[in-house]
């Protein structure tokens, strides 16, 4: 006798690919907080930016390391969840689901990120 359809493991390991896809933006958005928080304090200062680059700072290295950090937290997080769906049996998995989904979404987030952090450094 076949076993029911239970997709209940699967739509949890989703939300925790969810999950830290959460936490990858977080670090990233704190990483953009920080890269750029030497221009918001010459902003609130109404001084003119001095012609230096800004982006040797101590601030503006901790915010790119965030930023490539979240990068890769989202990136490891959707490696993860596409093992542990190879291992689902097809009756763990739901009927007419693009199970793929929220790991391409979680890629693309990864490398937007990715290419975020790249221009922060530049």
């Amino acid at each position: 006798m076949p076993e029911p359809h239970d997709p209940r493991v699967f739509f949890a390991a989703e939300r925790t690919l969810l999950a830290w896809l959460r936490t990858g933006l977080a670090l990233i958005g704190l990483g953009f907080v920080f890269a750029r928080y030497r221009l918001f304090l010459s902003a609130v200062a109404n001084e003119p930016l001095a012609q230096e680059r800004t982006s040797h700072s101590v601030s503006a290295a901790i915010g790119i390391f965030l930023v490539f950090l979240g990068a890769a937290v989202i990136g490891i997080a959707a490696e993860q969840f596409r093992q542990f769906c190879k291992g689902l049996t097809p009756h763990q998995l739901p009927e007419r689901y693009f199970v793929n989904f929220s790991f391409w979404v979680a890629i693309l987030v990864a490398l937007a990120a990715g290419s975020i952090g790249v221009q922060l450094a530049l």
